[in-house]
Order: structure tokens, then C-alpha cells, then sequence
């Protein structure tokens, strides 16, 4: 799989190391400050996600730096900076997109065995979240 354009700002690719050692797997390695462009403070991941019609993230952030990543299966990965929009189709494990700030995103199309692995540059902070469209729509203009 090629490396996707990135058409929309606040966004790009962290491409993190792959090491196969076949038959034994695969080992993927991302270093803060490294080939992540922050230092990490907040590591999660979303799994089970069977049911077709889901649809996570809506929001941007008003300040956070996320890399998001599809350690396995496949989704759908929209993205929206106010005047440009862009769909990625996520399922390379060593290539993550750059979720900057102020940029609108939302997954969807998962496939059954799909797992998402999210690197955030901070903790969690509700009033950091921009969750209605409309409202980061007007702060974009």
C-alpha cells in the first residue's frame, strides 16, 4: 500500500518502523519525539467494532495532537479542516495519520476484526473537544 496524499491541513503521515521477523511476526516501533512528533502522554485503543453502522471520533480538538493508527482489519477515515474534506482508507500498521488541531475527523467502515491505536499528545481534557460540526465549522472561517 502506497502512502496516502494529504489534501487536508493539520494533518500528514507518521510513517513508524516495521521489523518482520516471518515466521514470527511482526514488530512495529513508534519513539516519542522520534518518529512521533510529540511527547506521548495519552495511549488508547478502540476494538469491537462489529456493527456496520458505527461511526466513532466526530470532533476535533481545539489543541491535542493525535496519531492514529490501524493495527489490524481496516476503516475508514474521515477527515475535514473546514474547507476541504478527505477519505483514507486505513490498513497499514506502520503508516498513522496526524490528527492536528482543529481538524474534524470520524471513523467509519470498520471491518469485523478492525483495532484502532490512537498517541496523544496529552491527557484528557473535555473542554478541548470541539463536538458540534457546526460550531468548528464557524471557527475555522
Amino acid at each position: 500500500m502506497g502512502k496516502p496524499d494529504i489534501k487536508v491541513k493539520n494533518s500528514g503521515i507518521c510513517e513508524i518502523q516495521r521489523i518482520d521477523d516471518l515466521p514470527d511476526g511482526s514488530l512495529f516501533i513508534a519513539e516519542a519525539e522520534k518518529s512521533v512528533p510529540f511527547k506521548i502522554k495519552r495511549v488508547y485503543f478502540i476494538n469491537k467494532l462489529a456493527n456496520e453502522r458505527s461511526i466513532r471520533g466526530r470532533h476535533a480538538h481545539r489543541k491535542l495532537e493525535q496519531i492514529i493508527f490501524c493495527v489490524n482489519g481496516s476503516f475508514t477515515l474521515y477527515l475535514d479542516d473546514g474547507k476541504s474534506t478527505q477519505e483514507i482508507l486505513m490498513k497499514e500498521p506502520s503508516l498513522g495519520i496526524r490528527l492536528g488541531p482543529m481538524l474534524w475527523h470520524e471513523m467509519k467502515n470498520f471491518s469485523y476484526d478492525c483495532v484502532i491505536l490512537v498517541l496523544a499528545s496529552d491527557y484528557f481534557d473535555e473542554n478541548d473537544y470541539i463536538r458540534n460540526y457546526e460550531q468548528f465549522l464557524k471557527m475555522t472561517e
